[in-house]
């Protein structure tokens, strides 16, 4: 009876503990939260097994050591900073030993690593998960012996159980990390490709990479190639804004990153003859290059305080990262060069607009004659040319014309028509004749795919007469008592063939007529229904304003092409040269 007694005794102590290991495993396997976890199994061991201080130490790849994961009892500052190695104290000889190891008098033992004074006795065993260490579960008492090989081998059957757990928990929250940073780089990508502005992009990278990297240092560096450089575009220190130098291409960590196009980790800065200082304090860095369609055009650089802080988790980041940075870097770069270029290029066309409205004369005063002109350009500068001046019967000539093109291509070979006019036409007498001079002058230096449309007419005001050629510009129309008279005169555009002849014609002109020139581009103005003003509408126009001041017929024009094109652009340059006779 005894023996039996003894037997259900046993049976029953054991079928208890084979209860407790299947609820270990079970809590355990059912949090995947690693903090949660891990305080869970401080309370499992401390059902079994008194102690006075508890720690849980998981191994640091990049440490090479321990570190305190969870702990009760144990100094703040030891758990922030302890990181034991595989050969020191009783837990490293445990992970070393891969075997638990009982101290019944830490005193006495020199392995034994300080964290209370009063602490006597301490038991560690190590966490096995597929064959390599997890970590090691630690137990302290302030008493001598306070653990037996009992305590040892409770503990050592709940860290068989909770290491697997432990080492799942950890790759769970590795890749939900990987998915939080994978989808964090999706919108990082997003939102980089949609800022144009370098300063504001490369604020929001730096802003962007400190929440995935604690760095204290940061800074982007572009390419110089005319200058041999790395050309500092970004640097900050804690958050703030700071100035370096540029660094010589080739030189340093990140002129290595530039040569070899892959990053450069290095662990400690002070024992790589690469680093060139430009932060103090500055233990470790991590240099990315920049490419874009296999042409390194940057580095981006992160650096730490700490010794080693950068690991292969950090660069495989970065490196993901680094093409889209590169990409929306050398975007925003393009486009600052783009605005720059665009400013440079309105003051100058500021300068030409200037300049042109000093070569386009104002309505000038001509004997028996009342002028009005209004003339606008499609774009920044005008195509469309008129000149006055005086030929050598001390006749008024009158040039109207329109160059091909438009902006500042158009404007520059309008000037140049205008230069040539000045200087030939005072040796000229007839317009047919100065229009083929001018014609010849133009090939004699012909622009390629550039030509113009002129009409020149002397105006003789002892006989009021005008003694027009043509070379394929509008010809005027004259209002008179009540009728629109229309002179045919044609010819071929300047600057387009040799040895081209143009006929005159002389219109006899009254008192109170009305000389209307425009250029091609009132008539071809179109409006939303891409319907053209068309020469019907001039004609009307002109009998309706006959008696209006030369200027506020051509003010009347502008104004009623305005109202026909509604909201749809100019389409060509308009010019309007509006002759009364007195």
């Amino acid at each position: 009876m005894a023996g039996i007694g003894k037997s259900e005794v046993q049976f029953r102590e054991r079928a208890e503990l084979l209860d407790f290991l299947l609820e270990v495993s079970r809590v355990t396997a059912e949090i995947l939260d690693l903090d949660a976890q891990l305080a869970a199994i401080a309370g499992i061991v401390k059902e079994v097994i008194p102690y006075d201080l508890f720690a849980i130490l998981l191994c640091n790849e990049r440490e090479k050591g321990l570190s305190i994961r969870y702990a009760i009892g144990h100094r703040e500052e030891i758990v922030k900073s302890l990181v034991v190695s595989l050969n020191e104290g009783i837990v490293g000889a445990a992970a070393s030993g891969r075997q638990p190891v009982v101290v019944g008098d830490v005193h006495s033992d020199p392995r034994y690593l300080n964290a209370l004074d009063a602490v006597r006795s301490e038991l560690a065993v190590p966490m096995m998960a597929r064959g390599r260490v997890v970590g090691v579960l630690d137990v302290q008492s302030t008493r001598i012996n306070a653990f037996t090989e009992r305590e040892s081998a409770m503990l050592r059957l709940i860290a068989a159980r909770v290491a697997v757990s432990i080492d799942n928990a950890r790759l769970y929250r590795r890749v939900e990390k990987q998915n939080r940073t994978s989808r964090t780089m999706t919108e990082l990508s997003r939102e980089f490709s949609s800022i144009l502005d370098l300063d504001e992009l490369l604020k929001r990278i730096a802003a962007s990479v400190r929440v995935l990297i604690n760095y204290d240092a940061f800074g982007i560096f572009l390419v110089d190639p005319a200058n041999d450089l790395l050309r500092t575009r970004f640097s900050a220190r804690y958050d703030q804004r700071v100035d370096i130098g540029n660094i010589p291409l080739g030189k340093g960590i990140t002129g290595s990153a530039v040569e070899t196009r892959k990053p450069v980790r290095v662990a400690d800065t002070a024992a790589d003859e690469r680093y060139i200082a430009s932060h103090r304090g500055i233990r470790s860095e991590l240099a990315v290059p920049l490419i874009v369609q296999d042409r390194v055009v940057g580095v981006l650089n992160v650096e730490s305080e700490k010794i080693n802080f950068f690991t292969e988790d950090h660069q495989r980041v970065l490196s993901m990262l680094a093409p889209q940075i590169a990409s929306s870097v050398e975007n925003a770069r393009l486009y600052e060069e783009l605005a720059q270029r665009e400013q440079l290029l309105e003051q100058d066309l500021k300068a030409a607009r200037k300049l042109q409205r000093l070569l386009l004369q104002s309505a000038p005063e001509l004997p028996g004659l009342e002028v009005g002109i209004r003339s606008r350009p499609a774009r920044e500068i005008s195509g469309d040319v008129y000149d006055f001046f005086e030929s050598s019967d001390n006749f008024s000539v009158i040039a109207f014309g329109d160059v091909s093109g438009k902006g500042a291509a158009a404007a520059l070979y309008g000037a140049l028509i205008s230069g040539l006019l000045r200087i030939l036409g005072p040796r000229r007498n007839s317009p047919a004749l100065l229009i083929k001079s001018l014609n010849e002058t133009l090939l004699e230096r012909k622009v390629d795919a550039q030509y113009a449309t002129l009409l020149v007419a002397f105006w003789n005001p002892t006989s009021r007469s005008l003694r027009m050629a043509n070379a394929g510009a509008c010809a005027p129309l004259v209002w008179r008592q009540g009728e629109i008279l229309k002179p045919r005169i044609e010819g071929v555009p300047i600057g387009l063939l040799d040895d081209i002849t143009y006929d005159e014609l002389e219109v006899s002109l009254e008192s109170g007529d009305v000389v209307l020139f425009y250029s091609d581009g009132v008539e071809d103005q179109v409006n939303v229904h891409g319907e053209e003003f068309g020469r019907a509408r001039v004609l009307k126009l002109l009998k309706k304003h006959h008696a209006d001041t030369p200027k506020e017929v051509a003010n009347a024009v502008i104004a009623e092409l305005d109202a026909h094109r509604g909201g749809t652009a100019i389409s060509d340059d308009q010019s309007v040269i509006v002759l009364r006779v007195h």
